[in-house]
């Protein structure tokens, strides 16, 4: 038997509303049965759909998340359930299943929605880097300072809050509580996270995060020191402006 799994990326935080839905199989993260297939919801905004149809799925997703806003990040992966090798990716990319249980579901969901959240914010963290590689490039070609504090302001903000969602909202180096309960499930847990290379991404993207902050505190220290310069200058030349008045009322008082 094949069926799909679809992760998806419907905002910053997912609420959903948990008393509509009667075949809860679990709390954290909200999971619930549709049909003959299963939905996970995880607060951080990344859904799962795992052997729904086209119909169920979109179905699904406005219940969520309403209609879609714009483009949303997705992952979607083959399930083949019934085999008898070692549950994991095959060469075709397909996911090999003896059977699909409840901590199945929670422990492939895990994995698809960190994945697909990473996979935006990576996305975001590359604008960020495009970004800032200009005002680099002209201060290494010309050594002028670049002016706009706020919009590099703005990018820093831009980097902490995907450093906070990344870390704490997706934690992505934490492992799911089923493995507690199903501990049977810690190697295939691991070679999931093998496979999408989940802590490696997060801490890349930490990486990148802590450039760009550093980055943007040179930046912003520079344009600070040029300020003070500026200022400086500006006092001197106003106590030279008023000795000279003085001298000059000294010497003609009339």
């Amino acid at each position: 038997m094949t069926i799909r799994a679809r992760a998806v990326l419907l905002g910053d935080r997912l609420s959903p509303d948990r008393a509509a839905q009667a075949r809860v199989i679990s709390t954290a993260p909200f999971a619930f049965r549709k049909g003959e297939g299963f939905v996970v919801a995880f607060r951080y905004g990344a859904a799962v759909l795992i052997g729904l149809d086209p119909a169920e799925e979109d179905e699904t997703l406005a219940l969520l998340a309403g209609p879609p806003a714009g483009a949303r990040e997705e992952e979607r992966i083959g399930l083949e359930l019934g085999s008898g090798q070692d549950e994991g990716l095959n060469a075709a990319g397909v996911l090999q299943l003896r059977e699909l249980t409840q901590a199945h579901v929670l422990v492939l969901a895990d994995i698809l929605g960190k994945s697909v959240a990473l996979a935006h914010y990576e996305k975001e963290i590359a604008s960020v880097l495009d970004a800032i590689e200009p005002a680099a490039g002209a201060l290494a070609a010309t050594g002028r300072i670049p002016s706009a504090r706020t919009e590099i302001l703005k990018l820093v903000g831009s980097a902490l809050l995907t450093q906070h969602r990344v870390s704490g909202r997706i934690a992505f180096a934490e492992k799911p509580d089923i493995l507690w309960e199903h501990p049977e499930l810690e190697r295939f847990y691991a070679r999931l996270e093998d496979e999408y290379e989940i802590v490696e991404r997060g801490s890349l993207l930490n990486g990148k995060m802590s450039v760009i902050a550093s980055a943007a505190e040179t930046f912003t220290d520079m344009m600070d020191t040029a300020r003070s310069a500026r200022l400086e200058l500006l006092i001197v030349i106003l106590i030279l402006a008023e000795l000279v008045i003085a001298a000059a009322t000294l010497f003609h008082p009339w």
